[in-house]
């Protein structure tokens, strides 16, 4: 397994819908599996492979890993389709990988269903509420081409893509997280 650079906003790749996996290979698996391997090192708890450039319609989250005792639930996702949503609504303090240390509330439906195909190529199907309602749809989003800050103001969008595009430009390269977003996990989901 390795870990993969991170796609950093701004950068085309992110607004750009990802393709379809045409079959579950053991190459698809190899790049689940380093997938995980780079969110964990990111201390994250969602990622799409876009946000690691490869442009295929695959995630993946672990929503209760803790590290205080090693404890990973991995959960990994091909080709996944959101195929209901609540009318109730949440709201989360998101944050991403490839927006680091930008943070917004953005509001969407509290429960999702979303249909798959897991690392062996099997239909699933699985029904989410809190804050794995909100990862899978902030991930689902990445595969269409649509970040959270797509879902906020277009005044803190800009200032937003403004500092990024700024660190950019001056070479400022991210820090890597130094603390798990799961201590204040319902206040803020880092995806």
């Amino acid at each position: 397994m390795a870990v993969l650079p991170l796609v950093i906003s701004p950068d085309p790749r992110l607004k750009t819908a990802s393709k379809p996996v045409e079959a579950v290979t053991d190459e698809v698996r190899r790049q689940l599996e380093d997938m995980l391997e780079t969110m964990y090192a990111e201390h994250g708890i969602g990622l799409a492979a876009v946000q690691v450039g490869i442009m295929k319609r695959m995630l993946v989250i672990d929503v209760e890993q803790r590290e205080e005792d090693g404890k990973r639930t991995p959960m990994k996702f091909i080709n996944p389709e959101i195929i209901w949503e609540s009318e109730e609504l949440s709201s989360y303090n998101e944050g991403c990988l490839s927006f680091p240390s930008h943070y917004a509330d953005v509001e969407r439906p509290a429960e999702v269903k979303v249909k798959y195909l897991d690392e062996k190529g099997v239909q699933k199907e699985i029904h989410a509420k809190g804050l794995l309602a909100t990862c899978l749809q902030h991930e689902i989003d990445h595969i269409n081409g649509v970040t959270f800050v797509d879902h906020i103001s277009r005044v803190k969008r800009d200032i937003i893509l403004r500092k990024l595009a700024k660190d950019k430009k001056l070479g400022v390269v991210p820090e890597k997280r130094g603390e798990n977003p799961y201590a204040a996990k319902e206040k803020q989901a880092e995806l």
